[in-house]
C-alpha cells in the first residue's frame, strides 16, 4: 500500500504540482483513507522527502557502481554517468520530475539529510574528474567545481525538455553532452 500510495503522489505531484495536491486528492486516488495515509507518513512534506530520498539513494548507488568499474576509461565513466541522468530521466518519470522541480517544498530538516547526498552525487563527478587529470586524460588547467556543476545543470535541467521517443535517443543525448564537456577538458 505504501508504495501504491507513492506512485500515486508522484503522478498527482508531476501533474498539479506538490502545493496543489492534497493528501485528499492521493487517498481518493487509491481508495483509501486518510487514516491509511498517516500510517505510512506523517504528512505530505513527509511523502515528498521519502519520494527524494529514494530517488537519490537508487542515483547514488547507480552512480557508485559505475564508478567502481576497473574496465572503464574516464572517458566512459563520465559517458555512463551522463548517460545515467538521461536514461533515469526516461526510467523514472514522473520522480525524476518530482525531483528536481519541488525539492523547494521540503523543509529544512529534510533538506538536511538530502543535501548531503544530492552533494555526493556531485563530489563523485569531481572526484572522476580530479582523476582523469592525474592520468593525463584530461586537462590540468580547467577549475573542477565548475565543471562539475557544468555538467549537473546540463543532466539535471534535461528532465524539462528530454521527451523519451524524440528524435535524439538518450545515447545520442548523452554523446553530444559528454563531447561537449570533453572538448573543453580532452587532451589532444
Amino acid at each position: 500500500m505504501k508504495e501504491k500510495m507513492t506512485e500515486q503522489a508522484v503522478r498527482l505531484f508531476d501533474e498539479k504540482g506538490f502545493s496543489a495536491t492534497s493528501i485528499q486528492d492521493i487517498v481518493e486516488s487509491i481508495g483509501v483513507t486518510k487514516g491509511t495515509f498517516y500510517y505510512y507518513f506523517s504528512s505530505k512534506e513527509a511523502l515528498l522527502k521519502d519520494i527524494h530520498m529514494r530517488y537519490i539513494d537508487d542515483l547514488l548507488s547507480k552512480q557508485e557502481k559505475i564508478l567502481h568499474d576497473e574496465s572503464k576509461s574516464f572517458h566512459e565513466k563520465l559517458f555512463d554517468i551522463i548517460h545515467l541522468s538521461i536514461i533515469d530521466i526516461k526510467e523514472q518519470g514522473a520522480s525524476a520530475k518530482v525531483f528536481f522541480r519541488e525539492m523547494r517544498h521540503l523543509s529544512n530538516e529534510s533538506l538536511d539529510q538530502i543535501e548531503p547526498k544530492r552533494d555526493m552525487y556531485r563530489f563523485n563527478i569531481e572526484k572522476l574528474l580530479k582523476e582523469g587529470r592525474k592520468t593525463g586524460d584530461f586537462r590540468n588547467d580547467f577549475d573542477v567545481s565548475v565543471v562539475a556543476f557544468g555538467i549537473l545543470g546540463m543532466m539535471n535541467w534535461s528532465y524539462q525538455w528530454y521527451k523519451p521517443g524524440g528524435a535524439k535517443t538518450d545515447k545520442e543525448i548523452a554523446r553530444t553532452f559528454v563531447d561537449m564537456v570533453l572538448k573543453g577538458i580532452e587532451t589532444e
